[in-house]
């Protein structure tokens, strides 16, 4: 079994001409796609609608290739996009293959696994609090064994879309006399990707004893995942999960490892991920590297190593796109690559000014 991952530039949220070109030279087979992230040039924020703009271009452009509907095209890709490419980010998209047909010789090594799943939709009642946190917990270890990963040590990421609260949504539920997590929408964006989060914690055994109360979301930061990147849109109502590890039996051409940011200028995370890629060292080279996914968000401490920032204090510029911009460039300059997975909102991904990174490689 063979997972790929194949890197390409987005002139625009709805440009798919480097997709169709790789698919028409083969290097891309779209009946073996399961996921599709994407970075986006909108704002990140709850009325970015470069997102919903790229997951309907990209849902009716595979209904075309695999001659679907596209209501079956969503139970079988997911797509994952993630708006914001501030400072000298570039949008792209990362699409990713699972081939169960290839085979490959017995190394006795571990590849790179990619495994999906989707949860119900959400009711508007629902985002941010425990029901979201246990749909996503299921469904992390469905996208696990979809993708023969036996052992949550072997998680290196879990990626997730999640949705927001919008004002029709909280008007839709006072109706029915229920309350919401919060009345703020773009406050709720915040709470869904946290719930998301948990249930990633839940999941891979990050919390102590598995169960999180309503009120500890975006509240005991005590509680996060180290693997977790969740990214909140008005553009789906249920969260579309995609879980990547290195399993036996997978092809080990591509692996992945993880680290987490200690904070925005840790770049020392990429080779601590490295070094947890199992099986021989890669030297990373620009063509060995096949994707990096890592979190973002200003400290609420108002410190970076000591020194003042004030990304929390601008009223015109939200913070998380500061981070987006100040990590990607960091990571950037590290990697000298400008295509990198670089989404904004960190809540319980990560310890406080960090966040979890995801380091994909791929051997000779």
């Amino acid at each position: 079994m063979k997972t790929r991952v194949t890197r390409l530039a987005a002139a625009g949220p709805d440009d798919t001409h480097a997709l169709a070109t790789a698919i028409a030279e083969h290097r891309i087979d779209p009946t073996r796609v399961v996921a599709v992230l994407g970075k986006t040039e909108g704002n990140g924020c709850v009325n970015d609608f470069t997102r919903a703009f790229a997951t309907s271009t990209l849902r009716r452009f595979f209904a075309e290739q695999l001659g679907q509907p596209e209501a079956d095209v969503e139970q079988r890709i997911a797509f994952v996009m993630s708006g914001g490419t501030e400072g000298g980010l570039s949008p792209h998209w990362l699409v990713f293959e699972a081939d169960n047909s290839a085979t490959a010789e017995p190394t006795g090594a571990s590849g790179l696994a990619a495994g999906i799943a989707f949860t119900r939709d959400f009711r508007p009642e629902e985002i941010g609090r425990s029901a979201q946190i246990s749909a996503t917990r299921e469904a992390v270890m469905q996208a696990m064994a979809s993708a023969g990963i036996e052992r949550v040590e072997d998680v290196h990421f879990v990626q997730i879309k999640c949705p927001l609260l919008t004002a029709a949504r909280i008007a839709e539920a006072a109706a029915r006399g229920k309350s919401v997590a919060c009345h703020d929408t773009y406050e709720s964006m915040g709470y869904s990707r946290g719930a998301s989060a948990l249930g990633v914690a839940a999941a891979l055994g990050d919390l102590p004893d598995g169960a999180v109360a309503d009120e500890q979301v975006c509240s005991d930061w005590s509680l996060y995942s180290t693997r977790a990147s969740t990214s909140a849109g008005i553009e789906l109502l249920r969260n579309e999960i995609l879980v990547l590890g290195n399993a036996p039996g997978w092809d080990p051409e591509y692996r992945i490892g993880h680290a987490v940011m200690q904070d925005a200028l840790d770049t020392a995370a990429v080779d601590r991920a490295l070094a947890s890629i199992p099986g021989a060292a890669v030297e990373l080279t620009p063509e060995r590297l096949a994707g990096l996914l890592v979190k973002a968000e200003p400290s609420a401490s108002g410190l970076i190593r000591g020194n003042r920032h004030v990304m929390s204090d601008d009223s015109d510029i939200n913070g998380s796109r500061h981070a987006r911009s100040l990590v990607g460039g960091v990571l950037a300059g590290r990697l000298g690559d400008t295509q990198l997975f670089v989404s904004g909102g960190a809540e319980h991904q990560g310890p406080n000014g960090g966040g979890p990174l995801a380091l994909i490689v791929r051997s000779e």
